[in-house]
C-alpha cells in the first residue's frame, strides 16, 4: 500500500526541499502523510476544473508545481476563490504536494529540462545565480552547438515549447551563441546573464521596464511565458514518479490545462 508519505519521500530525493528559496512554500499542503494514494495527478497549477477531475476520476493526490498554499492565510472562506478550491480539496479528500523553487534549481529540474528543449548543450550549463552548483541555482546558462541570428533562435524556442508566439526584446545585431535562462518569472536575471556574457536570456512575463532595460544592456531577450517555460516538467515529474514508485501507482499528468494567456 502506497502512502501520502512515499511519495513524499520520493520527491524530497527528486527536489530536496532544502533547495527552495526561503519565501517559498513547498511540501504537503492539504492532507496527511497517512492518506492512502492509489492514482496521482501531477500539473503546474491547482485549478478549480482539476480539482473536479481529481474527484471524478478517482484521484487521491496531486503533485503540483505552484503551491496552492502560498501566503498566509487568516481565514477560510469558501465563497472566495481560495477558500472555495481548499474547501472543494477537502471535502474530496484529495492531497496536495507542491515542490516550487526546490523543483527549479535541482538538477534535472525546470530549468534543465527547459535548457533541453531549446536546445542548449547539457555539458555547458552553469549557475546562472551566485551559487556554487547547478542544484543551488533559479537559472542556468547554456551555449547553442553554433551562433546563429536572434530572431532564429526566438523560432527555435518557440518549436521548442511549441507555442505559437513569443515576445522578443531585440538587443542589437549580435548572434545567440550563450543563453541565458530562467523558467517562470526570471526577468530579475536580465541584468545578471547580459554580465555574464549571454547574448539572450529565456523567461516568461517580462514587464516593459524589463525590456527597457535589456535593450539598453544589448542582451536579446525571449518571453515564451510562464506557462509555456514550466509546463514540460510536468511528464518528466510523471515518469520519475512512475519509475519509483513501481506499478503499485497510476501518475497521470495534466494534459488538459492550458495558458491563461490567449492572442486574439
Amino acid at each position: 500500500m502506497i502512502k501520502c508519505r512515499d511519495v513524499m519521500d520520493v520527491m524530497e530525493r527528486i527536489a530536496p526541499k532544502k533547495l527552495a528559496e526561503e519565501w517559498d512554500n513547498p511540501g504537503l499542503l492539504v492532507g496527511s502523510p497517512e492518506d492512502e494514494v492509489r492514482r496521482i495527478l501531477v500539473c503546474l497549477d491547482v485549478r478549480e476544473e482539476l480539482v473536479e477531475r481529481a474527484k471524478a476520476e478517482n484521484f487521491q493526490m496531486i503533485v503540483a508545481h505552484h503551491p496552492v498554499i502560498f501566503r498566509g492565510l487568516k481565514k477560510l472562506r469558501t465563497d472566495l476563490p481560495d477558500g472555495r478550491l481548499l474547501g472543494a480539496l477537502l471535502r474530496a479528500g484529495v492531497a496536495v504536494f507542491a515542490a516550487h523553487t526546490n523543483l527549479d534549481c535541482v538538477e534535472g529540474g525546470v530549468n534543465d529540462v527547459l535548457a533541453a528543449r531549446i536546445g542548449l548543450d547539457p555539458a555547458t550549463l552553469v549557475p546562472l545565480s551566485n551559487a556554487d552548483s547547478l542544484s543551488e541555482s533559479l537559472g542556468r546558462i547554456g551555449k547553442l552547438p553554433k551562433k546563429i541570428d536572434a530572431k532564429a533562435f526566438a523560432e527555435r524556442v518557440k518549436k521548442g515549447l511549441g507555442v505559437l508566439t513569443v515576445r522578443f526584446i531585440s538587443g542589437g545585431t549580435r548572434p545567440v551563441k550563450t543563453v541565458g535562462i530562467c523558467s517562470g518569472s526570471g526577468a530579475e536575471f536580465i541584468e545578471r546573464a547580459a554580465f555574464m556574457g549571454c547574448d539572450a536570456f529565456v523567461t516568461g512575463d517580462v514587464r516593459y521596464h524589463d525590456a527597457q532595460r535589456a535593450a539598453s544592456l544589448g542582451i536579446h531577450v525571449i518571453d515564451a511565458g510562464h506557462f509555456a517555460t514550466e509546463r514540460p516538467i510536468v511528464d518528466i515529474l510523471v515518469s520519475r514518479l512512475t519509475e519509483e514508485l513501481g506499478d503499485k501507482i497510476e501518475v497521470v499528468a495534466d494534459d488538459r490545462a492550458r495558458d491563461f494567456f490567449e492572442i486574439v
